[in-house]
């Protein structure tokens, strides 16, 4: 999985990036076809808003959050990106384990 971690307007410091390396290694575990990672973390004003871009095998997730704080606003972020990762594996499973369920039944 490649991770690349920009900041627009915002510095992306050593604790910050361990941060969202830690929780991005969630989503890992949950689908392990994972290509690509591009975060984008900004401050626009007083808001704090976290994008991220998925590129895996056969689909691009992208999930933006926005929050008063960074920490949180990434907390929501990987939450969102969670259900969609997950949303996503359910989708493709369950294509390949109907047509074996199908097949086994003949």
């Amino acid at each position: 999985m490649n991770l690349t971690i920009t900041g627009h307007h915002v510095d992306v410091t050593p604790a910050i990036h361990d941060y969202v390396t830690s929780k991005l290694d969630k989503i890992t575990r949950h689908f392990d076809q994972v290509i690509d990672v591009k975060v984008i973390l900004s401050v626009e004003k007083l808001v704090q808003k976290a994008e991220v871009s998925v590129h895996m095998r056969g689909n691009d997730v992208f999930v933006q959050s926005e929050d008063a704080d960074m920490y949180a606003a990434i907390d929501s972020l990987v939450d969102k990106l969670d259900r969609q990762i997950l949303k996503h594996k359910e989708k493709n499973g369950n294509h390949h384990s109907d047509v074996k369920h199908q097949a086994a039944e003949e």
